[in-house]
């Protein structure tokens, strides 16, 4: 079992401690501690422990939302929906006792108790409804906020330290982590919120109305022959039985229907995603002529999704067999039941309509579980896959307090040196060695291209060096207040104007229309002056070079300190990419930048390279070449290959 199956299959029962910081600011607590399952567990039942822990992962977090650091109105209007809940009930009562008294006066005939029962139900039926709407009203905002608050809290959690990128390096169950969190998360808290309002009132309408039952029903005598049975309270106890036939009905037919509802969610996530990756993808997809192939896998995964609703349509038709036949039966049950009473004279027809009513409310509310197993499935699916997320975060965030698997740390360098690299090792999250030994120092202004074959671990480098790699030993340190940028090799382009997409990460706002203005026609890109103001999709309209050449108007707005290019040329034709280079040489001259490329002629453009090759146990670096010759002393890395070549 592989370290994320172990995390997902851990038990862990301890309780969660808020941690609260001298100044009283509320301080987020640790994930929770890994405990190895029981190795003595066979895979289908170390697979349903897992299962089992998820709901409690996640109301691990989610419970936080009535807690120190939770809504402040939480609590009033959780009170509030139970007040509300008692309250409707009472009005219930009201309405029950009304019928047997309206039915009793329509039994004698008693005009002036009719008309007067008939002003009676309206403030009844009115106090009812507005506290039904009432009640609608704080349960839904309820869910709302808690939605809100416990969104806020996975989604900084995911986006904090670059988790956001590092879920795609490690293994879990955490695919399609914007759908969990837009959907499943919407499920997970609506649902329960739904289900306690739910039990609350089918507890006490069972409860209120019981008692109705018994008082009024009292004891059925049965004869037969000279044996004379007499069943105190026969009502309830019909009530009782009827509910348990059909609830245990529901909970044999519906066994399948949590399993269910979590495979077709995740059919339903990884179709959205195959979508999304044609939208994303589509210059790349109608240059190559791909539509046929992409059809297909839609197709397929469509399919997938289509078997999944098929399954989940045949537990629906199954429950709702017994749902619908229950509400069908439930009505006649205490009008038979009632029958010979009545006929004996022994109950008036107010009674027995005041007991047909009762009893189709307890049977409601025993029956609560009959109506909301789907729906009780459908919320078991979505907050395990919220807590799968959770917990690939979790193991993240526990490598990062320095827990298991090694990571790089980051450090402050001292004197002219900018950047520094001491004893750097880059491994993968599983410890798998992927560049060894780095040992390198890059003075302020200094200029470096990391060069070697492909697959020798460069970009992995760059991504360690620019803080999204963590996995490894040893550390990365900068000049202190000192600022980084990265260019990758395929910008990311938001959505909106072209003031947005050049200022980002910064807002548009920090810079005027007349400095992007001057920004783009330095790298080139002129020609777009005229749609600076156009809100356009602009990660889709712009060309490979174009979005490169947007990275570079930037790069010298931000006007960094230390520059990271990973590739950023690439889509460059050579003259382009001369242009590019010799701009960053003037428009940034003090700048130290780290580069990545293949091509040659930008070593033209660099004062320092260093060359990765592939080895066992990792990629190193081998040599170290100054490109321009430099005043002073050799650097770090050259003194410790010779040193090591001495040896």
């Amino acid at each position: 079992m592989n370290k994320s199956a172990v995390d997902e299959s851990a038990a862990v029962r301890a309780p969660i401690v808020e941690v609260v910081a001298e100044t009283g600011q509320h301080i987020e607590p640790p994930p929770p501690e890994v405990i190895e399952p029981d190795p003595e567990l066979s895979p289908a039942e170390a697979e349903q422990a897992r299962k089992d822990y998820l709901l409690t992962r996640f109301w691990i977090s989610a419970k936080g939302f009535w807690g120190n650091d939770g809504d402040r109105l939480a609590w009033a209007f959780s009170i509030g929906l139970l007040l509300l809940i008692v309250t409707n009930i009472g009005f219930q009562y009201g309405i029950n006792v009304w019928n047997r008294a309206i039915f009793d006066a329509i039994e004698k005939r008693d005009a002036a108790s009719v008309w007067h029962l008939t002003g009676v139900f309206f403030p009844l039926a009115i106090g009812s409804v507005l506290l039904g709407v009432g009640q609608v009203n704080v349960r839904m905002w309820l869910q709302r906020r808690w939605r809100a608050w416990l969104t806020n809290a996975v989604v900084s959690r995911w986006l904090t330290s670059g988790r956001y990128y590092q879920l795609n390096l490690v293994g879990g169950d955490h695919q399609n982590p914007e759908y969990r969190i837009a959907e499943d998360l919407r499920i997970a808290t609506d649902s329960p919120v739904d289900f306690v309002a739910g039990v609350v009132s089918a507890f006490l309408s069972a409860t209120t109305f019981i008692v109705v039952l018994w008082t009024i029903g009292g004891a059925l005598t049965l004869s037969y022959g000279a044996t004379v049975v007499t069943i105190p309270g026969f009502l309830v106890i019909a009530a009782v039985l009827y509910a348990g036939i059909a609830s245990g009905s529901i909970m044999t037919i519906g066994r399948a229907f949590v399993q269910t509802s979590e495979d077709k969610n995740q059919a339903e996530a990884e179709y959205r995603y195959a979508l999304t990756r044609v939208r994303e993808n589509g210059e790349s997809i109608a240059l190559l002529g791909g539509e046929e192939e992409e059809r297909a896998g839609i197709d397929k995964t469509f399919a997938n999704v289509l078997r999944q609703w098929a399954r989940l349509a045949g537990q629906h038709m199954r429950t709702t067999l017994v749902s619908q036949g229950s509400s069908l039966i439930a009505p006649v049950v205490p009008l038979l039941l009632c029958a010979p009473k009545f006929l004996d004279g022994s109950m008036s027809l107010g009674q027995v309509m005041q007991a047909a009513s009762a009893f189709t409310i307890v049977q409601a509310a025993f029956g609560w579980l009959v109506d909301n197993y789907p729906r009780l499935a459908d919320w078991n699916a979505c907050a395990r896959r919220i807590a799968s997320l959770m917990m690939s975060l979790d193991g993240l965030e526990r490598a990062e307090r320095g827990d298991g698997i090694g990571r790089i740390q980051r450090g402050v360098t001292s004197g002219d040196t900018m950047l520094s690299l001491h004893d750097l090792s880059v491994t993968l999250d599983d410890g798998t060695a992927v560049v060894g030994e780095a040992e390198v120092a890059i003075e302020a202004g200094e200029r470096l291209l990391v060069a070697g074959e492909s697959g020798t671990g460069k970009s992995t480098l760059v991504r360690a060096i620019a803080g999204l790699w963590p996995w490894g030993g040893g550390s990365v340190n900068f000049h202190a207040d000192r600022r980084l940028f990265m260019l990758p090799q395929k910008p990311y382009v938001p959505s909106g104007t072209l003031p947005r997409a050049a200022a980002y990460p910064a807002a548009a706002e920090d810079w005027s229309v007349e400095e992007i203005g001057e920004a783009l026609d330095k790298v080139g890109l002129g020609h777009l002056k005229e749609k600076i103001e156009e809100d356009a999709p602009w990660d889709q309209t712009l060309s490979g070079g174009e979005k490169q050449r947007l990275a570079f108007a930037r790069l010298f707005l931000h006007h960094p300190d230390i520059i990271v290019l990973d590739e950023a040329t690439s889509a460059l034709d050579a003259k382009s990419q001369d242009q590019m280079m010799e701009l960053l040489t003037q428009q940034l001259p003090d700048a130290t930048v780290v580069s990545v490329a293949h091509r040659a002629e930008l070593e033209a453009f660099h004062s320092r390279k260093i060359v990765l090759e592939r080895r066992k146990g990792g990629a190193k670096l081998v040599s170290d070449i100054e490109l321009v010759p430099r005043k002073g002393k050799r650097k770090l890395l050259g003194r410790f290959l010779r040193g090591r070549q001495a040896v």
